[in-house]
């Protein structure tokens, strides 16, 4: 997306919030890109200046000459976030010469750093787009990404309160505007930061608390943990997501269709093809046959539609937040409601198109040979075409990864039962898994103390060969 602002600091927070990044969370990340770089992308590393004989302008410029040759490997610091380790400034360079940009352009660095955060950060990623402190993000970024070796109290709160002065800057302007599909991506990412929180183990009742942290109450009810919550975690998305005046908050499904009623955001057609962010609700009385009208039993929200098929992210399902699919027009489905998300919505930003080029296998989580489980159900033939025929999902091997693609995975069945073989999405390749188990269950046994705490369950994860850094996001995003 073009960048918009006056100053560096303006056009970063800016393409972050765009990015759907919350206000605190593009705060967050700000204040430590700036104790790392000033905020200027052809930032040398300091101490590297005499030693190399280079200021940051003749650096940058001998890099993108090719003059100077040892920028992978010479362990200066470099740019934004002083990328320092080879592999992460290969993965840079690459982007660069792929994307025609000097390896001291804003924008480019700003599209790598999404990368990185976006295929090899993930849980982080969440969290930044759902946080509300600045602090909280701030630590997260902090001890979680840029990893400095001072990471005391006195820098947390340096950062910080940096941060904090960012936050109330944007704060006191009203933000930036969202279009409306980065403010439906909002509702969606809010949605799955959720995913696995459960009754059996308590991390249900911080959804809990959200929604009866907001007043005033629906009906004046404060919400129990005991009972059921679909309709409060619904509302509670909205509550995280700042948008209570286009998505109502209420605790009974019946009365929150009222609510969209009330604001002329219900859609009675159980017909209607949703979209990601629309919220459905369900009637499990139904026949089938014609209209549904009957009382609602059950509500989600649409994480996505893939041809026939919604995918819906519901809290209370099985006691806890998990997916549901269900065909367009399906039987149970009682209607929508489809928030207004138009209505604060700002204009689109033009995306530049970077060339396809395949990208190191070290490059993020996801490595080329990996073998993933795809969930999707279309495949492409190239990773920026508009359509592509349908296929089944099940495991398949990635071979190429392309940068700043619509379809950024080249992968490949590896048996039966799925026939993909071409560019998918990002948001099909299902989180890897780690020794038989997923991240998710690895980080749901960290949290009920299985593996200990502290350094004894660092060690104890890594001799089971499990990857710690990765679990361990996982279990603050969960957390947080």
């Amino acid at each position: 997306m073009s960048l918009k602002g006056n100053t560096n600091e303006e056009r970063i927070v800016n393409y972050l919030l765009r990015k759907g990044l919350s206000l605190a969370g593009a705060a967050g990340l700000v204040d430590n890109l700036y104790f790392e770089s000033g905020l200027r992308p052809d930032n040398l590393e300091n101490g590297y200046e005499g030693a190399l004989g280079y200021t940051d302008s003749t650096y940058t410029a001998d890099v993108d000459s090719g003059a100077y040759t040892n920028f992978v490997h010479d362990c200066a610091g470099y740019g934004l976030a002083q990328w320092t380790f080879w592999s992460r400034k290969k993965a840079l360079l690459d982007f660069a010469r792929a994307a025609k940009k000097s390896i001291g352009d804003l924008e480019m660095q700003l599209g790598f750093l999404w990368k990185e955060l976006s295929e090899g950060h993930t849980s982080l990623l969440v969290a930044l787009k759902t946080a509300t402190s600045v602090r909280t993000a701030s630590d997260m970024v902090l001890t979680q990404f840029e990893r400095p070796a001072d990471q005391s109290e006195t820098v947390k709160a340096k950062r910080a309160a940096y941060g904090q002065t960012i936050y109330n800057k944007y704060a006191s302007k009203g933000g930036t505007t969202m279009t409306e599909q980065e403010l439906r991506q909002k509702i969606v990412s809010i949605a799955q930061s959720y995913l696995g929180c459960r009754e059996s183990d308590g991390s249900h009742r911080k959804i809990i608390d959200l929604y009866n942290s907001h007043k005033p109450l629906a009906r004046g009810y404060a919400v129990t943990y005991t009972d059921a919550w679909c309709s409060t975690f619904a509302s509670a998305v909205a509550i995280k997501a700042g948008l209570t005046d286009i998505i109502p908050t209420e605790c009974g499904c019946e009365k929150h269709i009222q609510l969209f009623k009330n604001l002329g955001s219900w859609v009675e057609n159980d017909a209607y093809t949703p979209a990601p962010g629309d919220y459905i609700f369900y009637n499990w009385d139904d026949s089938g046959a014609g209209d549904c009208t009957a009382p609602a039993d059950h509500v989600g929200i649409v994480e996505k539609v893939s041809g026939q098929t919604i995918t819906v992210i519901e809290g209370n399902y099985s006691n806890s937040v998990g997916r549901r699919t269900i065909t367009v027009n399906g039987r149970y489905i009682r209607g929508y409601g489809v928030p207004k998300y138009s209505s604060k919505a700002g204009p689109a930003s033009a995306v530049p198109s970077y060339p396809e080029t395949t990208l190191p296998s070290s490059f993020g989580e996801v490595k080329v040979g990996d073998i993933r489980d795809f969930t999707g159900s279309r495949h492409y033939a190239n990773s920026n075409a508009v359509t592509g025929p349908e296929c089944r999902p099940g495991p398949a091997k990635v071979t190429a990864i392309a940068s700043g693609a619509k379809h950024p995975y080249h992968v490949i069945h590896t048996d039966g039962t799925s026939n993909v073989y071409g560019w998918v999405d990002a948001a099909d390749i299902a989180a890897r898994s780690t020794n038989g188990k997923t991240v998710a269950e690895l980080a749901q046994e960290v949290i009920a103390g299985k593996w200990g705490a502290g350094e004894e369950r660092k060690q104890r994860l890594q001799a089971a060969g499990y990857d710690y850094d990765t679990i361990q996001n996982k279990v603050n995003a969960l957390l947080s």
